[in-house]
């Protein structure tokens, strides 16, 4: 068969990590790209807003880029379009609720008048060249999401997008397994499957018994009840709003990304309010307490977030008082428990009544559970799997459990990002890998943030700053003025006069030298200053601060 009749899967993000999804299938000179998201930054990261992918490939085979197809509306999933479509500017398709997502994010980059957006419906099947993309109904955290069937010529490939198996859903659209089923008995290449929630066993609760619990926990508050949630679970929203409006409570919502999702969600029909129960957060004291509803963002501890604020006092509208109920509605993502445990600590302090996970039902996963995958990988009946959506060990349990179920080791793939996974009509093997890694975006600074800067700003932040002042004479080399020391983040000067006072006579000895071995190149003398002063005040103060030598000539 000829090199050109493969078929070629390569995913640019999502693999061993949870966040920045983006796949490319590819075929001849056919290229998609499943999803488009980013990634909040890691701890370490300090300053970075957000982390996209690299699209170095993309960049590359621009001229064959058909489309962007989207699962759903989740920043892990979109986020990142902003950032490609600038440089990419091909056609995004998605389902109504996503693109509306979609179009208030580019909205905010002024790009939306450029952007090509196309509105899918279930069961629909857009052709780009020689693929074929068909949407899939399927339930999630959000609504609107989709699974896709993706036809090319060398055979069908499922790809879940993130998903339950929620026979109750709020909308009352169930999962399609019947699509899935045909899919399975036509004959499916290759299967895609989230496995954030892989090392649970047993399934996902339905959404509605968060519902029900929202029932029975408005029923005996007392005063104000305030709920944190992601702004995108649209179901969630919807059942608060069923809550306040069982209790004749009036809802106000707080946060600027639950302001933007209600907005949207509420003129594309996602969401059902009642005429009269929604009122601007700024009206809030104009009720009794007990007929108040405030739906809020903050579920993770962010710290510039409107529950963050209420906790603090710095909200400009709401602040905690006793007897108000917060009703922390999500799980902490791994790494927030930190943020999320000091909030609830600190709105028992200023005297509310906290719900989170660990006392009630307020919150349920958005992702399938071990029997909810097997029943996927049972009707789907893949010849070939490909893990996705989950840091290293979670691909790594979803291979064991695909083996569980009867597929050959030799079939499951574990790909990094960047691995190029060739599949023609016999076999499928890794074949090499393209670029692929982490974009930093700081402020409006797209990649110009790198590892190097990463580790001054690590260095500054741990050993802080000695920046060392002097003026040197054109003539004679000699020093005019200085040197001057200035501290950040080191040593509190007044405190440590001795020590600066030796550090300046080092530098007047450095100096001395270098005008008797009549060295005049500045960077050999910066060089020769930071050596003396690194070596002295680390032997002082077992500290290593960054050492910033400014040489003036006059």
């Amino acid at each position: 068969m000829a090199k050109k009749e493969k078929l070629k899967i390569i995913p640019l993000g999502g693999l061993g990590e949870i966040g920045k999804n983006m796949t490319v299938v590819e075929y001849k000179n056919d290229l998609i790209v499943i999803d488009c998201g980013l990634m909040f930054p890691e701890e370490e990261m300090l300053g970075i807003d957000i982390v996209i992918p690299d699209i170095t490939y993309l960049i590359k085979n621009k001229d064959k880029i058909r489309a962007i197809v989207l699962t759903h509306g989740h920043e892990d999933h979109i986020g990142a379009l902003p950032y490609v479509l600038k440089q990419i500017n091909v056609p995004v398709y998605g389902t109504k609720l996503t693109l509306g997502l979609v179009e208030n994010k580019l909205k905010e980059h002024g790009i939306l008048k450029d952007a090509d957006l196309r509105c899918v419906k279930y069961g629909d099947v857009v052709k780009l060249g020689n693929i074929e993309v068909e949407f899939i109904r399927t339930s999630h955290s959000i609504a609107d999401s989709a699974a896709l069937a993706i036809k090319t010529p060398i055979g069908t490939i499922v790809h879940t997008g993130d998903f339950k198996i929620d026979y109750t859903p709020i909308d009352g659209d169930v999962i399609d397994l019947a699509r899935f089923a045909e899919l399975g008995k036509a004959g499916v290449l290759l299967l895609m499957a989230d496995s954030t929630n892989i090392e649970r066993p047993g399934y996902t609760m339905s959404e509605r018994t968060v519902g029900e619990t929202f029932q029975n926990i408005f029923k005996q508050a007392k005063g104000r009840i305030i709920v944190a949630t992601f702004a995108s679970n649209i179901h969630r929203v919807q059942q608060i709003i069923n809550a306040a409006v069982s209790y004749n409570r009036k809802v106000a919502v707080s946060g600027r990304s639950m302001v933007n999702v209600v907005d949207v969600a509420t003129n594309l029909g996602y969401l059902n309010i009642p005429d009269g129960t929604l009122i601007d957060i700024g009206d809030i004291n104009h009720y009794p307490e007990n007929k108040i509803v405030i739906i809020t963002t903050g579920s993770q501890g962010e710290p510039m977030s409107a529950l963050v604020r209420m906790s603090t006092s710095e909200h400009k509208q709401v602040d905690i008082i006793p007897g108000d109920m917060v009703i922390i509605s999500a799980n902490p993502i791994p790494g927030n428990e930190k943020l999320v445990y000091r909030v609830i600590n600190q709105l028992f302090k200023r005297g509310a009544d906290v719900i989170y996970k660990d006392l009630a039902d307020v919150h349920v996963s958005g992702h399938a559970c071990q029997e909810e995958l097997k029943l996927i990988h049972t009707l789907v009946k893949p010849k070939y799997f490909i893990p996705v959506h989950g840091e290293y060990r979670h691909l790594k349990q979803h291979a064991l459990l695909a083996q569980k179920l009867g597929m050959k080791e030799e079939n499951i793939f574990l790909l990094d990002n960047g691995s190029v996974l060739e599949i023609d009509r016999k076999t499928a093997r890794v074949a090499g890998s393209v670029t692929a890694g982490q974009v930093l975006v700081d402020g409006l600074g797209v990649g110009d943030v790198g590892n190097i800067v990463l580790r001054d700003r690590k260095h500054l932040s741990q050993d802080g700053i000695l920046t060392v002042v002097v003026t040197l004479s054109k003539e004679t080399g000699g020093v005019i003025a200085g040197p001057d020391i200035i501290s950040r983040g080191f040593v509190y000067v007044r405190e440590s006069e001795d020590l600066m006072d030796k550090a300046k006579e080092i530098v007047k000895d450095t100096l001395s030298k270098c005008e008797e071995k009549q060295i005049t190149d500045w960077a050999t003398i910066k060089s020769n200053i930071k050596e003396s002063l690194r070596g002295f005040l680390y032997e002082k103060t077992k500290r290593k601060p960054m050492i910033l030598p400014i040489i003036m000539e006059i």
